[in-house]
């Protein structure tokens, strides 16, 4: 195995990060170990599966229209180092939140074939973000009706 695969297989399998590929039609190619512990879906579960396994659904109609514009063009700026933050689903049904990025995977005649997503279970920081705003809005209502 040359270095470039034997870096690739390792990124692949050992990334803490949730790594998922998918066809076209959004349905899952690729769910790493990552993927598995963040979502609680194993590959066995995930792959072959629709997207909406991981997708609140009342943003499903958003990411699907989304997702065909960057089938169409072949283009995401979330390709180019910006992170989406949305959340998402468990298998048992909790919410998270995950940021991401993905890269366009194209056939062997440069169409695309569909997406590659890295994720990162953000949820901890969200909540602490969020409840440091609340306490922040408490102090600036304090300073306003002492």
């Amino acid at each position: 195995m040359d270095i470039a695969a034997a870096v690739g297989e390792a990124v692949l399998s050992g990334a803490s990060d949730a790594i998922v590929a998918t066809d076209r039609e959004g349905r899952i190619t690729f769910w790493n170990p990552g993927a598995a512990r963040i979502f609680g879906f194993s590959a066995g579960e995930a792959v072959g599966q629709s997207l909406d396994i991981m997708i609140p659904e009342s943003l499903r109609a958003r990411h699907w229209a989304g997702y065909r514009h960057v089938m169409e063009t072949g283009t995401s700026r979330y390709g180019l180092g910006e992170l989406l933050s949305v959340p998402a689903l468990t298998k048992d049904g909790g919410r998270i939140s995950v940021e991401f990025t993905i890269v366009m995977l194209h056939d062997a005649d440069g169409r695309v074939a569909g997406t590659a997503a890295v994720m990162r279970d953000v949820t901890k920081r969200f909540e602490e973000l969020k409840e440091l705003k609340r306490r922040l809005a408490q102090a600036e209502q304090a300073k306003i009706h002492p």
